[in-house]
């Protein structure tokens, strides 16, 4: 168990002990006890900022999904359509890379909630919807023909990729989908 900086707030530390633990370990698999006990808090401080544990996966996968926000940001920022194009997605071949990569929180997540109604369905679909529309505009800058279609395509690809990664070999992964990126878009 690592160490906790209790001088970090509890409510931090609880979304930063979740992250951890949902994604190396799986969401159901890890119960509001561990959680406590591993961010060194109550079990009222732990409902006192998150109701229910599904409030807390929630926050978990909208923190996800603002620090990925945050890197396609800065990767795309004051580049061609194209090449930007290319580097949002080739932050998720690169990805597949690390140590501690099991593929997708989204995907992940959405395993185990299969309501789409669920909150934390509508979390996932608020960060596909926004990835989506990031692809359809750039594919749309860089003159496809058709960027809805080259959107839903490259969204397929980065789902393969992010179980690929977890499932085969990452390099081999990573290199195929940046060449289908490529050719989707000359």
């Amino acid at each position: 168990m690592p160490t906790v900086d209790r001088d970090v707030h509890p409510k931090i530390r609880l979304l930063e002990t979740a992250s951890r633990l949902f994604y190396a370990e799986g969401i159901h698999a890890v119960g509001v006890e561990r959680l406590v006990s591993e961010a060194a808090v109550t079990r009222a401080t732990f409902y006192r900022h998150y109701p229910t544990k599904d409030d807390l996966v929630a926050a978990y996968l909208s923190t996800t999904s603002e620090r990925i926000r945050a890197g396609v940001d800065a990767v795309t920022q004051g580049k061609p359509a194209r090449e930007a194009l290319l580097a949002a997605l080739g932050i998720i071949g690169d990805r597949t890379l690390d140590d501690d990569f099991r593929g997708c929180q989204f995907l992940n997540a959405a395993a185990e909630y299969p309501d789409p109604a669920h909150q934390v369905r509508q979390v996932i679909a608020d960060h596909r919807d926004w990835f989506f529309g990031v692809l359809r505009d750039l594919a749309r800058d860089a003159g496809h023909a058709d960027p809805e279609h080259a959107a839903r395509t490259l969204v397929l690809l980065r789902d393969g990729a992010l179980h690929g990664g977890n499932l085969d070999d990452a390099e081999t992964v990573r290199a195929t989908l940046r060449r289908a990126v490529a050719d989707l878009v000359p």
